[in-house]
């Protein structure tokens, strides 16, 4: 935009000179008003690409301020959140450990809760599908859960806050 600013500018002042040289030239009236017609139209170019220029930088100086205060909100919230992950992180694995998971079998247990398969679980760990399934099916079986959905969900069903209905929280028992 301040190259047309220029432009502009560039095209009002030669069209000024020109109209100087013309009107002492005597140039008939008709073409002195034209002259002096394009060079107002080319100021008020200049001062519409000017204002434009301005309202342009005050929104980029809004968004700088926007944009400052949402990295303030994501790093508030990343520090939230990566405490609140570090809270349920150790609870499962105490969990892990009263229900008596080796290190491979908690391993296991935690890139289930991920939401890895077997076959991503297997080269994760570097070892066979097939290890893995039975890993797997021991954490079922030593946590007294059937699968993957029910061990997601002992972990993650006290996470989902109640829905407030028309009148406030629901009751837990709903």
């Amino acid at each position: 935009m301040g190259v047309a600013v220029a432009a502009f500018a560039a095209i009002a002042v030669l069209m000024a000179l020109d109209l100087t040289g013309d009107s002492e030239t005597g140039a008939d009236r008709a073409h002195l008003l034209l002259e002096a017609l394009v060079m107002a139209l080319a100021v008020l170019g200049i001062l519409a690409l000017w204002r434009s220029l301005q309202t342009a930088w005050a929104r980029a100086d809004r968004l700088d301020v926007d944009l400052e205060v949402t990295r303030q909100e994501a790093a508030r919230y990343r520090a939230e959140a990566a405490e609140a992950l570090r809270g349920l992180g150790e609870a499962i694995d105490t969990q892990f450990g009263r229900w008596g998971l080796t290190p491979a079998e908690r391993e296991v247990g935690l890139l289930l809760l991920k939401g890895l398969s077997h076959r991503e679980t297997a080269e994760v760990r570097a070892t066979s599908e097939q290890t893995v399934r039975q890993q797997a099916l021991v954490v079922y079986r030593k946590s007294g859960l059937r699968n993957r959905s029910e061990l997601s969900a002992f972990f993650l069903e006290d996470l989902l806050l109640p829905r407030a209905g028309p009148n406030g929280p629901r009751p837990a028992d709903e």
